[in-house]
């Protein structure tokens, strides 16, 4: 991800010390009206629990904030929710998609354990989510905004507001008026995911877009003179100030409707730069909490925090106990300004199924503060081994790994030295023992997850996919499945993952 050096703390404590600007449904479509000055009546829970919001943006890198070091995007909400609490500088999730990533946040559990691992599919019905969790513990659970998640079983939120059509824009918008009435009126402590659809594509029309006003990384430095992907990432700026405003009006809705005792944590649930990938630049995620009076303003952490660990924290912040069959761990210390490691290791997960243009190419990715090992099941040096007597099956392995051609079986990447992951260091004797470290953990906690994949080679699964199978050449998947391979899989070719 960025190059977070020994630099790191000072120029964070630089941006934040900036002056930065203090920016003061049901399922029918609403418009939000003004918070006016003598409607403010902060809300005071009898319980004492506090209230708990959680923003979610989709699809924004972690180098595209000013807080995080890109001085040419407009993020001054977010940069202001830094300067008042806390700024995270090893936030994950485990994979690099919408709904996979999502279910993390809901269940505290890998994208492999609560079952939604490819894109589009269910979470496993019997998984308890922060709906039946948090209830018990005296909260309702609203979801006001994108949802991404399935079946309603599991996640049956107290309150439910979808996306609002809004002119001149090319998304939909959070559910402002919803969300202020709530405010208003809310009588129990909450949890609220207010979760947006920006700055995903599509993207605004930006004419005449200059290369000057964007920051390029070594991912994409190749591409500062090509005029449709300037045009594209001036759009992407665009939405990512659509979703800065978005989040100015609830921030004053915040300040102005309810107490202090309100927790207000700020993500993304990917970035869009390494989407489908287990790379830094899509599973390292912004994560900025602010809580008066218990984070300190200005802090900031470079513990291993995860998307796993933040239903555990709300358990833990609302006086329960989270069960053991969680992933995660909460992190209410390091908020409450404890210093103190979460976890020694994270973990990323990859399919390539059941997406646009899907071809087989498998990954597992574990994670310290340092080092980082990658194992991609189906790679092109390994495909041989991979295949078997079925010939339909031989030809879509033999796809994925030419589509994946230049991503080697494993991947070992020194981060201090090398954030954008750029030098494989897979054979340098000297990092012998860390990869075998990684290795080993990585796949004694593939074991933990019931993962189908092992260490042993030849045991790559073509896994059922509903919405985009992998023979079929229909809109909108834009598979480009050559006409003799069209239609060749039969049901006994897939591995079944039985509550799809």
């Amino acid at each position: 991800m960025i190059p977070f050096h020994s630099s790191f703390a000072g120029r964070v404590l630089l941006i934040l010390g900036l002056g930065l600007t203090m920016l003061g449904c049901s399922k029918t479509p609403k418009t939000s009206s003004a918070v006016s000055a003598s409607e403010a009546q902060p809300s005071q829970q009898p319980t004492g629990l506090p209230n708990i919001i959680f923003y979610l943006a989709d699809d924004q890198d972690i180098t595209d904030y000013g807080v995080y070091g890109n001085e040419k995007v407009h993020t001054p909400a977010v940069d202001r929710l830094a300067k008042e609490g806390m700024l995270f500088k090893h936030a994950f999730t485990a994979q690099a998609i919408c709904a996979p990533s999502r279910t993390q946040l809901f269940t505290g559990k890998y994208p492999l354990k609560n079952g939604a691992f490819a894109n589009h599919t269910p979470t496993r019905p019997e998984v308890k989510s922060v709906t039946k969790q948090m209830r018990e513990l005296g909260y309702q659970v609203v979801l006001a905004g994108k949802s991404h998640v399935k079946p309603a079983s599991v996640y049956d939120w107290d309150q439910e507001w979808e996306p609002v059509p809004k002119e001149g824009v090319p998304r939909d918008y959070i559910p402002l008026a919803d969300i202020e009435n709530y405010f208003k009126t809310a009588t129990q402590p909450f949890v609220m995911f207010i979760t947006s659809k920006y700055p995903h594509g599509k993207y605004f029309d930006v004419k005449n877009p200059d290369a000057n006003t964007l920051k390029f990384h070594p991912f994409d430095a190749h591409l500062k003179n090509d005029p449709a992907y300037i045009k594209k990432k001036a759009g992407y700026y665009r939405s990512i100030q659509e979703d800065n405003t978005q989040l100015e009006r609830v921030l004053d809705m915040v300040d102005t409707l309810l107490s202090d005792n309100t927790l207000f944590i700020y993500s993304a649930d990917h970035g869009v730069s390494g989407k489908f990938s287990v790379k830094d630049i899509g599973l390292n995620v912004p994560f900025v909490a602010r809580w008066p009076n218990v984070i300190k303003a200005g802090s900031f952490s470079e513990q291993l925090v995860h998307y796993t660990d933040v239903l555990p924290t709300f358990i833990d912040i609302a006086k329960g106990t989270p069960s053991s069959d969680i992933d995660g761990k909460s992190f209410l210390p390091i908020l409450q300004g404890q210093d103190q490691a979460i976890h020694e290791y994270v973990y990323g997960v990859r399919t390539n199924q059941n997406i646009i243009n899907a071809r087989i190419f498998p990954s597992r990715m574990i994670r310290d503060t340092r080092y980082k090992y990658i194992r991609n099941f189906n790679a092109l040096e390994v495909l041989e081994q991979n295949l078997g007597d079925n010939p339909n099956i031989n030809a879509f392995l033999r796809l994925g790994a030419l589509r994946h051609k230049n991503e080697a079986f494993e991947e070992l990447y020194d981060l201090h030295n090398d954030p954008f992951e750029q030098n494989n260091l897979i054979a340098d004797a000297s990092l012998h023992q860390v990869t075998k470290r990684l290795r080993s953990q990585l796949f004694a906690w593939m074991k933990t997850q019931g993962d189908f994949l092992t260490e042993e080679l030849g045991n790559v699964k073509i896994i059922t996919a509903p919405a985009f199978k992998l023979d079929q050449n229909k809109p909108p998947r834009r598979m480009s499945v050559p006409e003799e391979l069209q239609n060749t899989l039969k049901p006994e070719d897939y591995y079944i993952i039985e509550h799809w």
